[in-house]
C-alpha cells in the first residue's frame, strides 16, 4: 500500500506538483500556481510555446522541458529521475488540468510507482465550468473526455450510456461537433435535453440549451467555432425498464454476459463495458471480478 502524506514527511526525492493553468482568461491563474511556478526547478508542458506565453505573463523564468503524447516515452522517465534525484516538477497541460486526456496521467502513474509525492495544484477547468452553468443536474455526472472519432466506436459508446441518468460531459471540436450530435440524436432520440459551452472565460464565452435537435438546427445556420463542452441529461429513470432480476443476463456468469456482447461482434473492451452498464456497477470492478474468477 503506497500512502502519501504531502506535507508531513520530507524524502529525498523532490515533488510533482499538477498545476491548473487558465482555460481562456488569464485571470483564472491562481496565486498558488504562481508561487508553485516559480519555485520548482523544472516546468513540464504539452505545448512550450504555449506555456513560454503563460510564462512570460506572470514573469518566472523556470526551465522549461517539453512533454507531450509523442515524446512521453523519453521524456517522462528523465523526468521521474530528475525528481528521484531531489528536483521538484510542475506538469502543466496547454489550458485547465493536467493529467485529463493528455499523457501527464502517465507521469502520474509513473512518479505513484516510485513512490513519488504528487500534488495537485487546482484551478480552471473546461468540463466542470460547463457542467455547473448548465442548469443540468450536477449531483452525479460522468466525463466521457474526447468520444471516438470514428462511427462504429462511436455509435457503441453512446450505446453504452445511453441508460446512464448521470447527467454526461464530453469536450468536442468545432470540425466534430454536428457528426457526434448527429450521433448522440441517433442513440439518445431528438428531445434529449442539451447544453453547448465554447470560448469558456473569453470574451465571447456561449451556452447553447435546448434539446439536440433544437442544437443541430442551430449549428446549420451557425456553424460551430471555437472549442466545445457538450453537456447532456443523463436518462430518464424508466418504471417499465426491466428489473435486473428479469433481464436477459440473469442468471448469466458475468463470463457469460461478456460473452455474450463478443458473440454479437462488439471487442472485448466494449463487451466489458456494455455488460457493466447493464449490471450497473464500474467496467474496473466487473474485470477485476473476471480475473478472480478465472
Amino acid at each position: 500500500m503506497n500512502i502519501q502524506k504531502s506535507y508531513q514527511e520530507h524524502t529525498a526525492a523532490g515533488k510533482l506538483y499538477l498545476v491548473g493553468t487558465p482555460i481562456g482568461n488569464l485571470e483564472d491563474m491562481t496565486y498558488r500556481a504562481v508561487r508553485i511556478l516559480q519555485e520548482v526547478q523544472l516546468i513540464a508542458a504539452e505545448d512550450t510555446r504555449h506555456t513560454r506565453k503563460l510564462l512570460t505573463h506572470f514573469e518566472i523564468s523556470t526551465r522549461l522541458v517539453s512533454y507531450h503524447e509523442h515524446n512521453k516515452h523519453a521524456s517522462g522517465p528523465e523526468l521521474i529521475r530528475l525528481l528521484k534525484g531531489g528536483d521538484s516538477i510542475a506538469l502543466v497541460s496547454d489550458a485547465g488540468l493536467p493529467a485529463i486526456c493528455d499523457p501527464g496521467a502517465d507521469l502520474v502513474r509513473m512518479a505513484v510507482e516510485e513512490a513519488i509525492d504528487v500534488i495537485p495544484v487546482p484551478g480552471a477547468n473546461a468540463a466542470l465550468s460547463a457542467l455547473i452553468m448548465s442548469g443540468l443536474p450536477t449531483d452525479k455526472f460522468k466525463f466521457l473526455g474526447f468520444l471516438p472519432r470514428d462511427k462504429k466506436p462511436l455509435t457503441q459508446e453512446l450505446a453504452a450510456v445511453n441508460r446512464e441518468q448521470a447527467t454526461l460531459l464530453c469536450y468536442e471540436s468545432p470540425h466534430r461537433l454536428v457528426k457526434t450530435l448527429s450521433a448522440m440524436e441517433a442513440a439518445f432520440g431528438p428531445d434529449r435535453e442539451i447544453v453547448l459551452v465554447r470560448e469558456l472565460t473569453k470574451r465571447y464565452e456561449e451556452a447553447l440549451r435546448g434539446t439536440l435537435a433544437e442544437a443541430l438546427l442551430h449549428l446549420a445556420e451557425h456553424p460551430a467555432q471555437g472549442e466545445y463542452v457538450v453537456v447532456v441529461r443523463g436518462a430518464e429513470d424508466d418504471p417499465s425498464a426491466p428489473r435486473s432480476e428479469d433481464a436477459w443476463w440473469a442468471g448469466l456468469t458475468a463470463e457469460e454476459h461478456v460473452a455474450r456482447y463478443e458473440a454479437d461482434g462488439l471487442d472485448r473492451k466494449e463487451a466489458l463495458k456494455r455488460a457493466a452498464s447493464d449490471l450497473g456497477v464500474p467496467k474496473r470492478e466487473l474485470y477485476n471480478q473476471l480475473h478472480r474468477d478465472s
